[in-house]
């Protein structure tokens, strides 16, 4: 697959929020890449995660799916027989990219991609749930009404991993994780227009919460076993047991 440079904020332009179209779509692997600290290893984990946790005859979900990264992980990682991933994703254009993307690779379990709204997505008979920087783009009032749905619609044993931006309690520190946030992005090639422009275009629209409100979020509709198994600077990824 070529991968298509994110030059998307490089010029000077009007504010306007982000959006997942088609021009994010053609650069979203690029992007993902040099925005996101530790993104590779988070797949990799999913990966290793679908090697333990998919059940026999049992859906996994990928909610937010973009390009399918996620759930090309758990293809590769699933053991077991007879497991239909969905990718679910509400922008026609990320699952255009999306199916294009995965005809690319070889994998041996079915990827089903279904264009909807992840509030309006059942879940049933799931033996793994992932939502890979996909809640922090949900209203706050409706998060807990997704993650109830998503325990409810888990196996026993299965899992719900979720991967988010967050934000410190603490000021100083909060800062701080910007800043070096910052400063990773300009390592890997942007500009300050572009982290300034980018950053505009995602206020009120991505909105980061602190780690400990996704884990108490997460006990509240029943789970008892959750925990971050990775965070670098201001992102976090976070697992929870059924």
């Amino acid at each position: 697959m070529i991968r298509n440079s994110d030059t998307i904020y490089s010029k000077s332009q009007d504010s306007t929020p982000f959006r997942f179209n088609k021009r994010v779509a053609a650069v979203f692997t690029d992007m993902i890449k040099r925005s996101v600290p530790g993104y590779a290893e988070i797949i990799v984990n999913i990966q290793q995660l679908a090697s333990i946790y998919c059940q026999v005859n049992s859906n996994c979900y990928d909610l937010g799916c973009s390009l399918g990264a996620a759930s090309l992980a758990m293809s590769h990682g699933n053991k077991a027989e007879g497991v239909e991933i969905i990718a679910v994703d509400n922008s026609l254009d990320m699952l255009e990219q999306c199916e294009n993307n995965i005809a690319g690779f070889v994998h041996k379990t079915p990827i089903s991609l279904v264009q909807a709204d992840i509030q309006q997505t059942e879940i049933s008979n799931a033996s793994i749930v992932v939502l890979n920087y996909t809640l922090q783009f949900v209203q706050q009032e409706d998060r807990v009404r997704i993650i109830k749905k998503i325990y409810d619609g888990l196996l026993p044993g299965g899992i719900l991993v979720i991967s988010e931006k967050i934000i410190y309690s603490d000021p100083m520190i909060n800062q701080l994780m910007i800043e070096l946030h910052h400063q990773f992005k300009r390592d890997n090639g942007y500009s300050e227009l572009e982290i300034s422009q980018k950053r505009s275009a995602l206020e009120n629209v991505l909105t980061p919460e602190l780690l400990e409100a996704h884990i108490s979020r997460m006990q509240s509709v029943g789970f008892t076993h959750v925990n971050c198994f990775q965070q670098q600077l201001n992102f976090a990824s976070l697992i929870a047991i059924k």
